[in-house]
């Protein structure tokens, strides 16, 4: 208990949680994972989060970072770690419309920063359905990715610079805003996406960009899901790459929506068996400004390459939001995924992608392999289609481990055989630790391994997750 009252002294007692007050931190989104932190420590300044890392290293207590908790693969779970929420660091240091740039704690929710960047007539381009909850310390730790990354790239692609504190307590300042940096290691990179096993990130400086003028939203129905790739190109090429999300959603996802969802509706009188959900977006006057009949240019291209694709044979039905509401009401019916996924228990959740030209062949392979072996089950998919990220749930009858294993080893046979990844946008956390070990390169993860030596040699940080053997619980 002696780190408990250090804490308490340096935080106060209102910021150094125990017992029952650690629950809604100690249980991930998905509710797969419950676990018993020895407290929850809540600073509010990158100093306190040094002390706290320092004292931790005293104690010999692992750490584990949180912010959000809107993560799916356990990757906050901890028995007898030190939780370190980053909520209270949540003030936007910095907003500059000049460089198109904003400075941010790390316990900043993406919809503030949505909401403070559309102040300056900005957009911070990184939209999923937990923007409400996810803080960009999680969403730089995971990497996150969402319904832009088809034009905009993943979190990654949108950090310039960060800062981090490592597990000794220094302080790592990175905090560049810089597009062009040339001087050694691309050290930021090696903390986004680690999840907080090599330190805790604190602050970034994150990329903006104009605010879409004008939006061009529809709900497509396809002949098949081999016409979307010709789709997504062809839109591609009218609008000359102002493509912002292209989604995909199958019979079997919008069939799960009609049961869980019914509120939200459908846009066809039919269920098709292809569904895309394709929106683009425009900055320049030529694309944005209404004619005299009231349309927008930006629509029309939509409509007219949507028209030729029907007269293709390519789509067989399409609505073309009129309205804000119209388009807001598609987005919800997409955005709904994770409600809809996790509401079934038993459930094998993956987050894979494959070449742009390979979801086809994926869903044919696994189908047919799943209905060769014994038990039921039920499949449900949708994806982020634009970059080739298919989230693919599988709902066994049986919810041993056993079957888990079964059903996972199978899904990642035909990611790998297509030339795919088994882990695209969520991260690795504890459930994918097993993946790691079956199919990441060997010397890859030697890599990660002395990396992680290097940085956490007691290994301490957010033990037991991403890297196969590195202690914790088990997947």
């Amino acid at each position: 208990m002696t780190l408990i009252a250090d804490l308490t002294d340096l935080l106060g007692p209102a910021h150094v949680l125990t017992g029952g007050d650690c629950a809604r931190l100690a249980q991930d989104w998905t509710g797969a994972y419950h676990g018993a932190p020895l407290a929850v420590a809540r600073p509010a300044s990158t100093d306190e989060v040094a002390a706290c890392l320092r004292l931790a290293a005293r104690h010999g207590v692992p750490v584990v970072p949180v912010s959000g908790n809107t993560g799916l693969v356990g990757g906050t779970y901890t028995e007898g770690g030190l939780l370190v929420s980053l909520e209270r660091m949540n003030r936007i240091r910095a907003l500059n419309p000049q460089t198109r740039t904003a400075t941010v704690e790390a316990g900043v929710i993406l919809s503030t920063l949505h909401d403070a960047a559309a102040e300056q007539g900005l957009y911070f381009p990184l939209w999923f359905g937990a923007r409400g909850s996810a803080m960009i310390g999680g969403v730089l730790s995971t990497n996150a990715g969402g319904s832009n990354v088809l034009r905009y790239g993943s979190t990654r692609g949108l950090c310039l610079g960060l800062e981090v504190v490592l597990a000794d307590g220094r302080v790592l300042n990175l905090m560049s805003a810089l597009h062009k940096d040339n001087s050694g290691y691309a050290l930021r990179d090696l903390f986004i996406g680690a999840e907080g096993t090599l330190g805790i990130i604190t602050a970034a400086v994150m990329k903006l960009v104009p605010a879409p003028r004008a939006h061009a939203t529809a709900t497509l129905a396809l002949r098949d899901l081999r016409a979307a790739p010709v789709l997504l190109n062809r839109l591609q090429e009218a609008s000359g790459g102002l493509v912002e999300a292209f989604e995909f959603m199958p019979a079997s996802y919008t069939r799960r929506l009609a049961e869980v969802r019914p509120d939200l509706g459908q846009p066809f009188d039919d269920i098709p068996e292809v569904t895309i959900l394709a929106e683009l977006a425009a900055t320049a006057p030529l694309f944005c400004t209404p004619r005299a009949d009231g349309t927008v240019p930006l629509t029309e291209v939509l409509e007219t390459t949507v028209a030729a694709l029907m007269e293709e044979g390519l789509i067989v039905d399409a609505i073309v939001a009129q309205s804000e509401a119209q388009r807001r009401a598609m987005w919800a019916r997409r955005e709904a995924a994770a409600e809809i996924t996790f509401a079934k228990r038993p459930f094998v959740d993956t987050d894979i992608a494959v070449p742009l030209d390979r979801a086809a062949d994926f869903l044919e392979a696994i189908h047919a392999r799943l209905a060769a072996v014994p038990q039921a089950h039920e499949p449900l998919t949708v994806a982020h289609l634009g970059d080739g990220n298919l989230h693919f749930t599988v709902f066994p009858v049986d919810g041993s481990k056993a079957e888990y294993d079964r059903v996972i080893t199978l899904i990642e046979d035909v990611v790998a055989g297509l030339g795919g990844s088994f882990s695209a946008e969520h991260g690795v956390g504890l459930s994918k630790r097993a993946s790691m070990a079956r199919r990441k390169d060997a010397v890859a993860l030697d890599v990660m391994r002395a990396l992680k030596a290097a940085l956490d040699p007691a290994g301490r940080m957010n033990p037991g997750k991403v890297l196969p053997g590195h202690g914790g619980a088990a997947s």
